[in-house]
């Protein structure tokens, strides 16, 4: 199987929150059966910026780290990578099975 990548934005009252809407929102697109290339493949994230970045800021390196091929995120099986939006929301990155 292959994998996808993805960068998605979500909200919540703190990551974990978030995190897990992004999941359900993104099982509920592209349905259950797994293999989706979405973040509903993912089961963790891991933190990828020290601070918020604006939404143009986090967008520009969610790309940087696909474009890198960044260790912390790269395992199709491994870890999402989360970012803090100053407005309020998390944008999530990374690489899901397909």
């Amino acid at each position: 199987m292959g994998a996808y990548d993805f960068i998605t934005t979500s909200s919540g009252e703190d990551v974990d929150t978030a995190f897990n809407r992004a999941r359900e929102e993104a099982a509920w697109e592209h349905g259950h059966g797994g293999y989706t290339g979405t973040i509903a493949e993912k089961d963790e994230f891991v933190m990828v910026a020290d601070n918020p970045l604006s939404p143009a800021a986090a967008e520009k390196y969610a790309l940087h780290l696909l474009n890198t091929d960044d260790e912390r995120i790269r395992d199709k099986w491994g870890p999402a990578g989360a970012i803090r939006v100053d407005d309020g929301t998390w944008l999530f990155v990374g690489y899901a099975s397909s």
